[in-house]
């Protein structure tokens, strides 16, 4: 039978982030959901090689990679618009859910099970690594931002920086030492930082 799963995937490149701001660059939510997957397996690593943690990160990896899945049928929802009350919030989260279920059954019967702890089961605990990086995604969108001129992002900044201090994790504070400077620096000023020892 024809699976219309991966091919659902594949249409969140259409799906703009960011709808209510003016950005210097679109960004769509398959790109972000690379970078949320890629910066989980950096907070991870960091977790584990600096803070002797047992993370499990190919995991946290594969949760984060389809942690927005659900927006290929709701559309990604302003935080002012999802975060507005309590009640609009948790409208939005029950739709999530459904659209995350709607994905499931997209897929062959022989993979739902799997599908479905990534969609709409995921484990809460690796889950906050997650949501970790999908701050720290926005956080870096922010910067960069900034770093371009434009203020439209001055006060989203502030917000996700609150978020993130919330969140009370050591891996954050030293992936925003080491690794968070560069994301302000132009490409010629990075390539000066290449082969410096530490």
């Amino acid at each position: 039978m024809d699976s219309p799963f991966s091919a659902y995937l594949y249409r969140l490149r259409y799906i703009d982030r960011w709808s209510l701001m003016w950005n210097t660059r679109k960004e769509s939510v398959a790109e972000h959901s690379f970078f949320v997957a890629a910066l989980a397996h950096q907070l991870c690593t960091i977790a584990n090689e600096v803070f002797g943690r047992s993370v499990p990160t190919e995991r946290v990896v594969s949760l984060a990679l389809f942690h927005d899945v659900s927006e290929v049928f709701v559309g990604d929802i302003p935080q002012p618009v999802k975060h507005n009350n309590e009640k609009l919030r948790s409208q939005f989260h029950l739709m999530e859910r459904e659209a995350s279920e709607r994905l499931v059954q997209a897929a062959p019967q022989p993979l739902r099970a799997v599908y479905r702890q990534l969609l709409v089961e995921p484990d809460p605990e690796l889950y906050r690594w997650v949501k970790a990086a999908d701050l720290l995604d926005a956080y870096l969108k922010c910067v960069t931002e900034l770093a371009a001129g434009n203020r439209e992002f001055t006060v989203a900044r502030q917000q996700v920086q609150a978020s993130l201090d919330k969140l009370g994790m050591p891996e954050i504070g030293y992936f925003l030492e080491h690794l968070g400077p560069s994301f302000e620096k132009t490409l010629d000023e990075m390539s000066l930082l290449t082969g410096e020892d530490e």
